[in-house]
């Protein structure tokens, strides 16, 4: 009988292994079981001509739904000027035709062996289900993902090389660019892993504190300083007249530890990724106050990407690794595999938690501890476009907080570290003329418009700021 440690899973840190071969304990097996079923049922959909046509129009059907985030603005616009035409006025403007040569062509591969960082949260989803489904080895890559402890650590080992591409938070690419809290080295966004996918959640004994005016002294955990976790949270209060610094204090905790230190009563609530969300219901510890979708529809969360130096040295490397989550976000996407997915990526290898848990996040239908059963289709969203005007406005409150002092020059950041960038090269290259404001599609944050070539007077806009 051999024994197995999982560092990650201080609870049974020893199990037997299934009297099958496999490795896992044998109570596991016929989770283990459906798991393969699943896998199979997903690799077979992800081989068929429909799933194939699919992910053909993938990109341009997701600059689509970006461009037109309303299901019925969208549909009035293609009825109306019909499916080529709008490709036709979308690619004018914007690089689909780029991005699916990256997305489609194959090249020889400078390195094949890789390591992937990633935190243990759904909104790593593609990047994690791309090992399982076999999408790394079909592009010719041997890829390990890694389950890592914390975004310190993921900053620090793709610093130090020891990741060669890894699961981001969307602005840690920027901050680290920029020399933030670490030593500056460029980093770049080539897809967004997820949008929406995260909650502000509060433990049970605040039901009667719906109200955020009544939250002066709570303390809550965010998972890293340099994520739209911290700034969604401080948005939010500031928009409900609190100082995020004076009023309310703010800790960064690793999502893993996020439900233990609210069940122990060391934090009042977090705004943090799911599955921690939903795996506090579960406890019965806390409850869903607010779906951050409510506050920002389409919101970036987590990004996948690596350093500049790993892209020159080997972009066709790149290129694969990019095939590989692209095809996992296109899967993703389609509601008729989520509940197939979060059977995937719950073993201990991946994340560690309740199929059921999962299963709520991604399907959208879930208990928000209220009394409540909701059913939120896009609670969690895996559209990849790196919007450069998404970077745009993670600048802006790295600013408004004080994270960065002095001038910022917004969009030279923005395009430099947000892969959306090429579009203006290739345009140019085309002998066409990038109109203003290319990559940069505008969007509200609680009701209220922002501007991404405008981000002075938007930041000027607010009471409360530390600039």
């Amino acid at each position: 009988m051999s024994r197995h440690f999982d560092p990650f899973d201080a609870d049974r840190p020893l199990r037997l292994s299934c009297a099958c071969g496999q490795d896992h304990a044998p109570d596991e097996h016929d989770a283990a079981v459906q798991r393969g079923q699943a896998i199979d049922t997903l690799k077979q959909r992800s081989e068929s001509e429909d799933f194939l046509a699919y992910s053909r129009e993938f990109i341009e059907a997701s600059l689509m739904k970006a461009l037109f985030p309303q299901d019925d603005t969208r549909r009035r616009f293609l009825r109306a000027v019909g499916k080529g035409t709008a490709m036709a006025a979308v690619a004018s403007v914007l690089p689909t035709a780029s991005l699916q040569a990256m997305a489609e062509e194959a090249a020889p591969l400078e390195k094949k062996e890789l390591k992937i960082g990633f935190i243990p949260i759904t909104c790593a989803t593609p990047l994690i289900m791309a090992h399982p489904l076999g999408f790394y080895r079909k592009q010719g890559l041997d890829v390990s993902v890694v389950k890592t402890a914390g975004w310190a650590l993921i900053r620090d080992k793709m610093i130090n090389k020891e990741y060669d591409a890894t699961h981001f938070l969307s602005p840690m690419p920027l901050a680290i660019s920029m020399g933030l809290g670490s030593t500056p080295k460029p980093m770049h966004v080539a897809t967004i892993q997820n949008t929406n996918g995260q909650a502000i959640t509060l433990h049970v004994k605040h039901k009667d504190k719906r109200d955020p005016k009544d939250w002066k002294g709570f303390k809550f955990a965010v998972p890293f300083e340099y994520s739209m976790h911290n700034f969604l949270l401080r948005y939010y209060v500031a928009e409900h007249g609190l100082d995020p610094d004076k009023d309310i204090q703010i800790r960064v905790v690793p999502p893993p530890e996020m439900v233990a230190n609210l069940r122990a009563g060391n934090i009042d609530g977090y705004l943090g990724p799911d599955p921690f969300n939903q795996r506090a219901v579960f406890e019965e510890i806390g409850f869903i106050h607010l779906l951050t979708k409510e506050l920002w529809d389409g919101h970036p969360c987590c990004a996948f990407g690596t350093s500049a130096e790993f892209i020159q040295q080997n972009p066709n490397t790149f290129a694969a690794l990019y095939r590989a989550v692209l095809t996992a976000a296109a899967m993703a996407r389609q509601a008729k595999n989520r509940e197939l997915i979060a059977k995937v990526i719950s073993p201990r290898e991946y994340l560690n938690q309740p199929e059921a848990v999962l299963a709520q996040v991604l399907t959208g239908k879930f208990a928000d501890g209220l009394g409540n059963v909701k059913n939120v289709p896009d609670r969690a969203d895996f559209n990849p476009i790196p919007w450069q005007s998404m970077a745009v406005w993670m600048l802006t409150q790295m600013k408004r907080w004080g994270y960065v002092k002095g001038d910022v020059n917004y969009q030279q950041l923005a395009e430099k570290v947000f892969l959306l960038t090429d579009a203006r090269k290739h345009m140019k290259a085309l002998g066409e003329t990038p109109p203003t404001g290319t990559a940069y599609p505008g969007f509200k944050v609680m009701g209220k418009a922002f501007d991404p070539l405008k981000p002075e007077p938007y930041i000027n806009s607010f009471a409360i700021k530390r600039t």
